[in-house]
């Protein structure tokens, strides 16, 4: 790594901000005096060699991401080792560590008087970790925002252009063309959007081929396979604002899921169309679709398994999401009635049919409506009821740290607003960076926060790529 002039300095500055540690503390920590931590914050003094970056790790106790970052080798601590010369505790370590989730809901339970720097200073080192040091020592902000769509035009349109044709001609093979399905859905739950992006399409053009080589019951999953690879295709679609795209892509995965004769398939493309219509704000067609469709499943099922549970539940999850973002609060309380109670009757958390569907699925639905009614209070208190660890996928937990972000700019906590948003970047950094909507959130944070908040969420606009 390069280690860069003045850096370290502003490191020093950000441990002083939000641990409350002078100059004299960091000093002890780090065997230095304090006229030389004023030095380097001054810039009238640069850390040049390794042995000092070391010095700096082993007195701030970092864990061995940040030292990797510092440039150092990582190094597991034993327990015999003394923290004798450590910077003096707060209520946290102040050891750079991510923390769990759940510890950012509990900022609010007891400081309403409590100022946001007061807030920041307990909760900065728990919450931003490595994240926060990438900030400070990164030379150019990411890339991650600048991902592109483009491979999946000519392929969901049909057109020539597409992807390599590399295989197109063999004989498929529904085993192997069943595990790519399952890596692509993996990809997207860990919301690694830019994999996705390089890996879909020309698996894409692969399905459309077997749908067309194949006949009989091997054709029948063939249509399974490409309904669920266009449904995957269709949500990383939306999360990249590409309405058009993740139209086309709808429509081919129930299209798919229509040809392939099996009722959970249709279930589950249901989810997505119902998605991009919200997308394009037509709410109340669908709120009808996700109704009609659920009530299909309903009466195609003679008996109700854990998958069709599962697509049935994430079917009404969906409409009332519809329902709360067209503020019909009744409609979208009863969906989601009904989705709490098809979720107590499958009685685990789960991913099956990649629905994310369970009891705390419905409870992440919860927060996301309720921000959208506008119960920014009711939101967070239903985010503090969520064991974080329950949440399946990567994708959902960063999902939820977003929408409690939403909750807590909305009610006015613009510190707690920029610590979710900064615990969502380091749970999936794509998700964050490279959403346009979350864009818009970050933008809101930095135009609206006062100004002890305003510089980090400009730091954390820089680093994400957000334009403003």
């Amino acid at each position: 790594m390069r280690h860069c002039p003045g850096q370290p300095g502003r490191f020093f500055a950000l441990v002083q901000q939000y641990t409350g540690a002078s100059q004299t503390q960091i000093g002890m920590a780090c065997g230095w005096s304090q006229g030389k931590i004023s030095d380097i914050e001054r810039g009238a003094s640069e850390v040049k060699h390794l042995a000092k970056f070391e010095e700096i790790a082993a007195g701030l106790n970092l864990p061995d991401p940040a030292r990797i970052i510092l440039g150092l080798a990582p190094r597991k601590p034993s327990g015999r080792e003394s923290h004798q010369h450590g910077i003096p505790q707060r209520d946290t370590p102040l050891a750079l560590q991510s923390p769990h989730p759940s510890s950012l809901l509990n900022l609010n339970a007891g400081d309403e008087q409590e100022d946001d720097d007061q807030v920041r200073r307990r909760t900065f080192v728990g919450l931003t970790g490595t994240a926060m040091l990438n900030a400070v020592l990164a030379d150019t902000p990411s890339d991650a925002s600048r991902l592109t769509v483009e491979p999946f035009a000519p392929v969901l349109a049909m057109q020539p252009g597409g992807p390599p044709d590399e295989g197109l001609h063999e004989k498929p093979d529904i085993g192997s063309l069943t595990a790519a399905v399952a890596t692509v859905w993996a990809q997207f739950s860990a919301g690694r959007y830019s994999d996705l992006a390089k890996t879909l399409p020309p698996l894409l053009a692969r399905l459309n081929a077997a749908c067309l080589a194949l006949d009989d019951e091997p054709q029948s999953r063939a249509f399974m396979l490409c309904a669920e690879a266009h449904r995957v295709a269709a949500l990383g679609l939306l999360k990249l604002d590409d309405q058009g795209l993740a139209y086309l892509a709808a429509d081919r995965s129930m299209r798919a899921a229509e040809a392939s004769g099996d009722p959970l398939t249709v279930g589950a493309s249901a989810t997505t169309i119902t998605a991009t219509l919200m997308s394009g704000g037509h709410f109340p067609t669908a709120i009808t679709a996700a109704s009609a469709y659920a009530e299909r499943l309903d009466h195609d099922m003679p008996a109700h398994t854990p998958e069709s549970l599962s697509v049935y539940g994430a079917v009404l999850l969906r409409g009332a999401e519809a329902a709360a973002r067209a503020g019909k609060r009744e409609t979208a309380s009863d969906l989601l009635g009904e989705a709490d109670e098809t979720a107590r009757r499958l009685g685990v958390d789960g991913n099956l049919r990649n629905t994310s569907f369970g009891p705390t699925n419905a409870k992440l639905y919860r927060v996301n409506l309720t921000v959208a009614l506008g119960d920014a209070g009711s939101a967070v208190d239903t985010a503090r009821k969520v064991g974080p660890g329950m949440i399946p996928t990567t994708e959902r937990k960063a999902t939820f740290l977003v929408d409690t972000a939403r909750a807590f700019l909305q009610w006015g906590k613009h510190a707690n607003a920029y610590i979710a948003l900064r615990a969502a970047e380091e749970t999936a950094h794509e998700e964050v960076a490279g959403r346009p909507s979350v864009h818009q959130v970050v933008r809101d944070l930095v135009t609206s926060a006062p100004p002890s908040v305003r510089r980090d969420a400009e730091q954390l606009a820089t680093q994400i790529g957000v334009a403003r």
